[in-house]
This record gives structure tokens, C-alpha cells and sequence, in this order.
């Protein structure tokens, strides 16, 4: 009986693993990487890995024979006579020649073929409008020559991973997933199986719809989008030579053209597109672009490969197979990258029922990340290269070393010793193997200035244990704050508490001490304020003392509404300037620290006071989506639609009856990319006080100004750029309004001279309304993108605001690396 079940077990695992497996040369020998291999009449197939080795399960009933398809080779077809065997195959140059179509004189003749192409998108895409296929992803991600120091500081992080020329695979990854599509809009993915080298607890970032390459849309979606060569604009950003034709082994004509981008300066693709004569659909592309024309400046370039192949049953020709190949270098570091995609088991569907697409437009299966080598050998469709398959077993090793208490206790006992410089610059403590980090934040960042307490020191304890499978945390930290003028030490701390991934679950809870700008947006900075204060003497930043103590909790209920609520009880505290010190304009008074009357030294803003207050907030997202993982919720905005927050402020319990007040505050943000023409972003806010006559000033809602002309963040849909800080401070109604549009290079990359400096455009408009004043406008043209090389951190606008009649003008200078610093 033994023996009857090895047998059985034997000859089900002899056909489970059945395969056509072989190498594909050219007529010199040498490997061919990416060819198209597939089994004629069907969607089944594959492509050759980076040595030419390819691998393919054919199913019972199909057809006999084997294609190979490769760019500017002859097609080859193979008759089968098993189901398992081994075929080597060797492809010659195709002969393109160039008098197999005869268009007028008078025209380009491949400008004839991309306008049949363009007219024929609709009814090409509509032959692929429903469909469900099988999809499987590869990524492997090299680094060369790494340096051993930048910037002074070791890089020493992927020694383990890199050979003697500090050479190596940084990230090797696979996937397999099933698919669902119905142009335009609707899209699942349920990924099968996950394999990350390395890391057996890790789920790969392949996806299909990342990978969606689709030149018959107009646009390719990337930081800045990409103008297919099929576009109906096409003809703006493209010019077009005929190579040649030639014909495949079922008779189509297959015209070669060659594109390249009228501008340089553009997001648009250089190499070859072939199209399908008659049908004009798309046969394959070789088409790359350069990072600076994705505004990637670190990216060196990015190639885009696709074979389709003919289905003789269906007439249609669908895409099986697409690589994407790329090259970045930063500070010495140079990586190349590989994305290897095979579509292969295509249903085409006449409809699909109704719950057969939702919000989820990716989910895991059960276990997808533990399958084991024998379930990827069985199943994976391009055969691992020796280097592919030595990184799988070498990182597997690592990680089981890595994992162990006695390594982990090892690399802790190094990187915790403690050094001198570590007062000031911070210190950190690890014990790795139980995930728990103590953080020292040290003194250097929390050095600062200001009128009320002169020169400051901030620094900071940091507990935090993670949770690395599901993502989540606790942190615990205490904060010290010491002004030296003041005299007056100030502590606080805070709780924080993830609970959870999946509904964005979190808790805080924080008291203490502080000093606290009357925004509570901190509209300026500390490093911003200390070099205004002490060389231009210029001291916009007012604050006040908050005794506190808080509790937030926020959750997401269903998916695209997240809940939060707080309650808060603080003793606010007058505060004065206790220095006048400054290193340059001695002659120059400081103004007061209070925000209403700045010439007035004695009069407090506010008066010692209590008052509790509790918030409710709603977010909503509308037609958000997201991909379901084992450890989380990674949501997806939907750019159709905006983003509404709502929420209810009740001031209460306060030490006089006057304090209490109530608040009801609405936001929207909207921001749509406008094809190749850029992107508009919107920022709209209302609200309305109620009982708040007399409440204190603290409390007023304050609009975010600008006196400094320097701008901390990327974008400037929260500030006014010339409004002084406090005033539009308002405890009645307000409507404020904000909106950018970045061209993304539209009009600058047709700019002569202009077009060198690779920037973007900026129109700004800025508006607020409040009662019993006439509305305040701001309008700016500015520069973004600025920068030297490769670093892009700078941004200038030149301002003009209208307020009665023209107020003002000036230049704001954007320092966009300051956001990082806060």
C-alpha cells in the first residue's frame, strides 16, 4: 500500500511540475533577455529571464505550439511533443525594410501611421475593456560600488548584503496575483502568493496596477505625467521617423517607428513604438525617458519594454509581458532597478456582477507570504537567474542570523556605546530583538531665541516599542524646555498608542507644561524666529503658558470617514519679554509679546485663566479606496473627489463664564492633476463662533500670516504670505480660501533659457473674509523647483496684496528642506 501511494504521489508531483523549459540566444549565442514566449492561440506565456532562460506549464487541450517573440528578431515557432521537455532556441535579426508600405511622398508616412493609431485607440482599448488574467511581478533592485562613507558618515547598512566591490542585491522580490479589470475606472487585484528575499514575514510592493504602462491613455501616471506617443496631444510633443516594416508569422505588417520628444525638457518617451498595420494596434514598445523629465532628478532614466501577442480565436492583441528598467545615483550611491511583468490566463468578460469590484482594489490572500520554495518552483513563470537564486539563500541565512537574540545583543552592544558628542548631538539605546528603542534627543536641534525666555534649550526622553508584523506602536516621551532669561523650567509629556493598522486606531494622552504660540498652527518657526529675532530684531513670534492636560483618541469608522474627539483642560498664562538682547540692530526696539497692542509693554493679551474644551472631527474621504494588507489599511484617494473635514468646538468649565464659547469650523481640499498641464490644489475653510464675545484671545481662530518672507513648506495652501500673524485673529465667522496651480512644466519647458532651469510654474490665489472688514487677497507667480542639481529644495514667488486697494508686494523665498527640521 506504501508503495501504491509513493507511486501516486510520485506521478501527481511528476505533472504538477511539467514544464517546457529552455534558453533563447541569438545566432552568436548570446542570451536574449525578454523575449516573449508563449503557446500559440492562447494567453498562456512568459518571458526570458536576465540569461535568456525561460520556463512555461502548459495546460491539457491547448495548442502544440511554442512562439518566441523578441523585438528585432524573426518570430520563431516550436511544434511541442511533450508535455515536459527542454528547448533551446535560437533567433535570427529580423530584415526591416522600409519599402513594404507606400503612403504619399507628400506626407511623413509614419505621421499616417500614429494618426490611424490615435483614431484607433477607442476601438483597441474596447477590445480589452473587461478582463481577468493572471499576473506575476518581479523586482530586483542592485547597488554598485557603494561608498564607504557620505558625508563623513559610514554607510555601512548593506555591508552584509554587498561582495568585495561593495557590489550586490539590495531588493528581490515576487508576486502572484489574480486580476480584475473594466476600463476605465474599475480595478482588483488579489495577490496569491508574496516572497520577499530576506524577509519572511514580508509582502512585496508589486503590483499590478503600479505597473500600468497603458500607451493607448493619454497620460501614463508618474510624478509628472507622461505623454503616451498615442496621444491625442501626441503630435505637440513628438516627432516621428518610419524605420521600416516586416511581418510576424501570422502575415500582420508590423510598422517600426521611431519617436523622439520635440523638447528635452518634457515628459515625454524617446525610442520606438510598433504598430499593427490595418488594426493600428500596438505590437510593442522600447521607449525610455530621463529622470529630470519626470522633475526625478535623482532617477537617471527609466525604460519601458512591452510585447503584445496575437490571439487568433479572439483577433485581439494583448499585452504579455513588460519590463521596467531604471537607474538612479545620489551621493555616489548608484542603483539599477528591474521590474519583470508577466499577464498571462486572459478571460475576457461580457460583464461582471456587481460586487465584483469595491473600494478594495488590492487584498492578500490567507498566508500569501509563507508559501514555500516548492510552491514557487512549481509556478513561477520565469526561471531564477544563479545570481536570484544565491540571494534567496544567502539573505535566508542572514535572516535567520539576524533574528537571533545573540546577533541582535551583538550589533546593540556596538551601536549603544555612548560617546561624548552624543550630550548634544542625542543619543539612542536599542534592544532589537525585544523592538524597544530609548532616545535621547540631545541639545543641538533644541537651541533657540525668543523675547520671553531668551536663549532656549529643548531637548527630549523617547521611549517606543513597535510591533513590526501588524504595524503598530506605543511611544512614550517627556519633553524639557529651560528659558534662560525667564529663568523657568518647563516640562511635559505625551502617550501615544497605536492600537491598530487596519482602522487607524489611536490614542494620546499628554500633559504638562509649555509655552504656546496663540496659532496653534505655530504659524513661525523656532529657527525661523531666532534669526529674525537676533539679526533683524524682529520678534513675530507671541506666546502664552499652558498648564494642560489632553486626551485624543481617533479612529477610522468605515472606510473613508475617520472620527477623532478630544478634550483638553488648561490654565493659560500671560507672558512678557524678559530680554532685549540682540546681535545686530541694537537701535531697534522690540515689539511687545502682546500680539494686539506690539507697542504696549505693560497690558497682557489674555489674563490667567482656566478652560476645558472638547472637540469632535470628521473626516471624509469620498471615493476612497484601499489596498487590504495582513498588517493594515493602506487607504488611496480618489483625486475625482474631495476631502470635507467637519468638526464642533465647545469651550466649557472655564473659571469665568465669559471663556466658554462654541465653534463650528468646516474645511475642503481638492486637488486634480489637469492632464499634462499641471496640477490645481484648493483649500477652503469656514467657521462660525458662537457665545464668544468676550472668550479669550487664545481662542480666536487665527489665520496662518507670513512677516518674514520665508516659506517652510512645500506648498503654500495654509498661510497667507504677506498678512501679518494676528491680524486676521477673529472670534465671529471666517472664510479663507487657498489655491496653486503648478504648471508641472507645461508652460515652463517651452520656454527658450527659461527651460534650463527645469523649474515649475506657480499661480497662488489666497483669500479671507471676515465680518466688518473688507476681504483680504493675496495673488503670486512664483518659481519651484529650484535648486543645484540634484537637490530641488527651493521655491521663489513675488506676492501682491489687495486689501481696500493694493496693500502691499514682496518676494517670498521658500526654503523647503525647513519642513524636515521642525
Amino acid at each position: 500500500m506504501k508503495k501504491i501511494a509513493s507511486s501516486l504521489f510520485f506521478f501527481f508531483t511528476i505533472t504538477n511540475f511539467a514544464q517546457i523549459k529552455g534558453t533563447v540566444t541569438d545566432d552568436k549565442g548570446n542570451p536574449l533577455p525578454a523575449v516573449s514566449v508563449f503557446i500559440e492561440s492562447t494567453f498562456i506565456g512568459t518571458t526570458t529571464n536576465e540569461n535568456g532562460q525561460y520556463q512555461l506549464k502548459p495546460k491539457d487541450n491547448t495548442s502544440n505550439i511554442i512562439v518566441f517573440q523578441y523585438l528585432g528578431f524573426k518570430t520563431k515557432k516550436v511544434n511541442l511533443t511533450s508535455a515536459s521537455q527542454t528547448i533551446d532556441v535560437q533567433l535570427s535579426e529580423e530584415n526591416i525594410t522600409l519599402n513594404e508600405i507606400v503612403i504619399r511622398k507628400s506626407d511623413n508616412p509614419a505621421n499616417a501611421i500614429i494618426r490611424n493609431a490615435i483614431d484607433s485607440k477607442k476601438d483597441n482599448t474596447e477590445k480589452m475593456r473587461k478582463y481577468e488574467a493572471s499576473f506575476y511581478s518581479r523586482g530586483i533592485f542592485r547597488i554598485k560600488n557603494a561608498p564607504k562613507k557620505i558625508m563623513g558618515q559610514k554607510l555601512d547598512m548593506f555591508d552584509e548584503m554587498l561582495d568585495s566591490t561593495r557590489s550586490g542585491i539590495l531588493y528581490l522580490s515576487e508576486t502572484f496575483s489574480h486580476i480584475a479589470v473594466e476600463k476605465p475606472d474599475k480595478f482588483k487585484e488579489t495577490i496569491i502568493a508574496s516572497k520577499v528575499s530576506g524577509d519572511d514575514n514580508g509582502f512585496s510592493f508589486n503590483s499590478a496596477e503600479a505597473a500600468n504602462f497603458d500607451f493607448y491613455e493619454n497620460y501614463t501616471k508618474a510624478q509628472v505625467n507622461v505623454i503616451s506617443p498615442i496621444a491625442d496631444n501626441a503630435f505637440n510633443y513628438y516627432k516621428y521617423k518610419f524605420e521600416g516594416s516586416f511581418f510576424d508569422e501570422n502575415k500582420h505588417q508590423i510598422n517600426k517607428i521611431k519617436v523622439t520628444p520635440r523638447r528635452e525638457t518634457e515628459p515625454a518617451m524617446e525610442g520606438f513604438i510598433y504598430i499593427v498595420d490595418d488594426s493600428w494596434a500596438i505590437y510593442a514598445t522600447d521607449l525610455s525617458i530621463r529622470g529630470e523629465q519626470l522633475q526625478n532628478p535623482a532617477m537617471t532614466t527609466l525604460t519601458v519594454k512591452q510585447n503584445f501577442n496575437f490571439n487568433t480565436a479572439r483577433k485581439i492583441w494583448v499585452k504579455n509581458s513588460q519590463t521596467l528598467d531604471f537607474g538612479a545615483s545620489l551621493l555616489g550611491i548608484v542603483i539599477s532597478g528591474r521590474l519583470t511583468y508577466v499577464y498571462s490566463d486572459y478571460v475576457f468578460k461580457d460583464a461582471f456582477s456587481k460586487r465584483s469590484f469595491t473600494r478594495e482594489v488590492l487584498s492578500f490572500a490567507e498566508n500569501a507570504n509563507k508559501k514555500d520554495s516548492l510552491y514557487w518552483s512549481a509556478l513561477r513563470p520565469i526561471p531564477l537567474t544563479a545570481e536570484e537564486a544565491t540571494d534567496y539563500l544567502k539573505k535566508d541565512v542572514l535572516q535567520a542570523k539576524k533574528k537571533s537574540k545573540t546577533y541582535l545583543d551583538s550589533i546593540d552592544a556596538k551601536g549603544n556605546k555612548f560617546k561624548a558628542f552624543d550630550v548634544i548631538l542625542g543619543y539612542t539605546h536599542n534592544n532589537s530583538f525585544r523592538n524597544i528603542e530609548f532616545k535621547y534627543h540631545g541639545l543641538l536641534k533644541g537651541i533657540g531665541f525668543n523675547t520671553v525666555q531668551g536663549w532656549t534649550l529643548d531637548t527630549s526622553l523617547e521611549w517606543l516599542k513597535e510591533n513590526e508584523e501588524n504595524r503598530t506602536f506605543s511611544d512614550f516621551s517627556v519633553h524639557f524646555n529651560y528659558g534662560f532669561a525667564e529663568e523657568k523650567f518647563r516640562p511635559d509629556f505625551c502617550y501615544i498608542n497605536k492600537f491598530s493598522n487596519l482602522n487607524q486606531s489611536e490614542l494620546r494622552v499628554c500633559g504638562g507644561s509649555m509655552v504656546a504660540q496663540f496659532n496653534p498652527s505655530n504659524p513661525i518657526s523656532n529657527i525661523i524666529n531666532s534669526i529674525s529675532t537676533l539679526f533683524f530684531k524682529d520678534n513675530y513670534m507671541k506666546l502664552f503658558e499652558r498648564n494642560y492636560a489632553n486626551i485624543f483618541y481617533k479612529r477610522e469608522v468605515i472606510n473613508g470617514l475617520v472620527l477623532d474627539g478630544a478634550i483638553d483642560y488648561s490654565e493659560r498664562k500671560p507672558l512678557f519679554n524678559h530680554t532685549d538682547y540682540v546681535l545686530l540692530k541694537r537701535d531697534k526696539l522690540y515689539t511687545s509679546n502682546n500680539p494686539l497692542v506690539p507697542y504696549d509693554f505693560v497690558t497682557p493679551a489674555i489674563t490667567k485663566h482656566n478652560l476645558a474644551k472638547g472637540n469632535v472631527n470628521a473626516k471624509i474621504t469620498f471615493g476612497q479606496k484601499y489596498w487590504s494588507r495582513p498588517d493594515g489599511k493602506f487607504n488611496i484617494r480618489d483625486n475625482d473627489y474631495p476631502v470635507i473635514h467637519l468638526g464642533f468646538e465647545k469651550g466649557f468649565a472655564g473659571s469665568e463664564k465669559k471663556y466658554e464659547y462654541d465653534l463650528v469650523k468646516a474645511r475642503l481640499t481638492y486637488d486634480i492633476t489637469l492632464g499634462n498641464k499641471g496640477r490645481l490644489e484648493m483649500n477652503l475653510k469656514a467657521g462660525k463662533f458662537y457665545n464668544a464675545n468676550a472668550i479669550s484671545f487664545t481662542d480666536f481662530y487665527h489665520p496662518n500670516g507670513n512677516q518674514t518672507h520665508i516659506g517652510e513648506t512645500p506648498n503654500y495652501l495654509n498661510v497667507f504670505n504677506l498678512l501679518p500673524y494676528y491680524a486676521g485673529s477673529t472670534n465671529d465667522s471666517y472664510f479663507e480660501a487657498h489655491a496653486e496651480h503648478n504648471d508641472k512644466g507645461y508652460i515652463m519647458n517651452k520656454l527658450p533659457l527659461l527651460n534650463k532651469l527645469k523649474s515649475t510654474l506657480v499661480l497662488g490665489y489666497h483669500n479671507l473674509s471676515i465680518p466688518d472688514r473688507a476681504p483680504y487677497h493675496e495673488f503670486s507667480v512664483g518659481l519651484d523647483n529650484l535648486g543645484f542639481g540634484k537637490f530641488k529644495l527651493f521655491r521663489v514667488d513675488y506676492v501682491r496684496s489687495y486689501q481696500n486697494g493694493y496693500q502691499g508686494d514682496g518676494v517670498v523665498f521658500g526654503l523647503k528642506f525647513l519642513n524636515l527640521l521642525k
